[in-house]
């Protein structure tokens, strides 16, 4: 009896060590790609008295007055983009921090948009990240978004983690700490960002929507609210680079795609943390999102 019970506590106790932390994804696209200097790569976008450089890293902040953002120098066709961020405790309802590519200033209502964000919370619940990826924008009035959110394995409060985006021609990738956590395949033409886009940062009010479908807003008696940004990592194809430029990869095969242990990584991801998958949303129109259709 003894014994079962001791096997029992075993069991019990790995199951709750692999429900915590994901299985290595054998593969870390991060250490490909040099970091860099914020100033080499980005410039601010908005809200310059909303942002500070300490120690290579990069502070930005909202308040009542103003948010801000930052956008990369260069407009890219693909290629790898991370940052690693750290997000401020307590209460950040309404508050959004984002990491994302865009091309809305070149295709302003009919642009494409590929996104890590950070919906605001309250005290006591988790941050959600949302990924998610516009094509072609909102011009004809439906924004078709194509959403899928976690709650994180860790405290991303606490300490700096690295997110990333890897968009090649064939696929786009989600990362967390070189973890993949997401792939969007091209299914076809009209589902997948084509154009070149740009590197954005931001900080902004987004009480509307962001924080249980806008039921808690921003509040800013708890102002200012902070994210910090490091380890700026960017490289690929240029829209300025030959036409042989070669993409970058997640994956250590030269054809690219995830292996098989990524794929694991990634289903763990997705069986423990998902929250919201669109596809499985039966409130949506999947007529629109024909790449849930497998």
């Amino acid at each position: 009896m003894a014994l079962l019970l001791s096997l029992v506590v075993l069991l019990v106790f790995f199951a709750s060590t692999n429900a915590d932390w994901p299985p290595p994804p054998g593969y870390w696209p991060s250490t490909k790609f040099r970091s860099m200097s914020f100033y080499n790569g980005y410039r601010n976008l908005w809200g310059p008295q909303h942002q500070r450089m300490d120690q290579n890293a990069l502070t930005i902040w909202l308040d009542s007055s103003s948010g801000s953002g930052f956008k990369s120098v260069r407009p890219f066709r693909s290629g790898y983009f991370g940052a690693s961020i750290k997000l401020q405790p307590g209460y950040t309802a309404g508050v959004i921090t984002a990491f994302y590519l865009s091309n809305n200033e070149a295709h302003p209502g009919f642009h494409d948009e590929v996104d890590i964000e950070f919906l605001g919370t309250t005290f006591g619940k988790p941050y959600t990240l949302q990924t998610n990826v516009y094509i072609r924008g909102s011009g004809d009035g439906k924004i078709i978004g194509r959403e899928m959110k976690f709650h994180l394995w860790f405290d991303p409060t606490q300490n700096f983690h690295h997110y990333a985006i890897l968009w090649s021609p064939k696929e786009i990738i989600f990362l967390v700490d070189d973890v993949p956590i997401r792939r969007y395949p091209r299914k076809s033409a009209a589902t997948f960002p084509l154009r070149p886009m740009w590197v954005y940062g931001s900080i902004w009010d987004a009480s509307s929507w962001a924080t249980e479908d806008g039921k808690y807003k921003a509040d800013y008696r708890y102002q200012p609210f902070v994210a910090r940004f490091t380890n700026f990592k960017a490289g690929g194809c240029s829209a300025y680079s030959p036409a042989w430029c070669r993409p970058v990869s997640a994956s250590p095969f030269r054809s690219g795609g995830l292996s098989r242990q990524q794929h694991r990584a990634m289903r763990w991801v997705q069986t423990h943390h998902l929250v919201y998958n669109y596809c499985r949303d039966p409130k949506r129109d999947h007529s629109l999102t024909p790449e849930c259709w497998s």
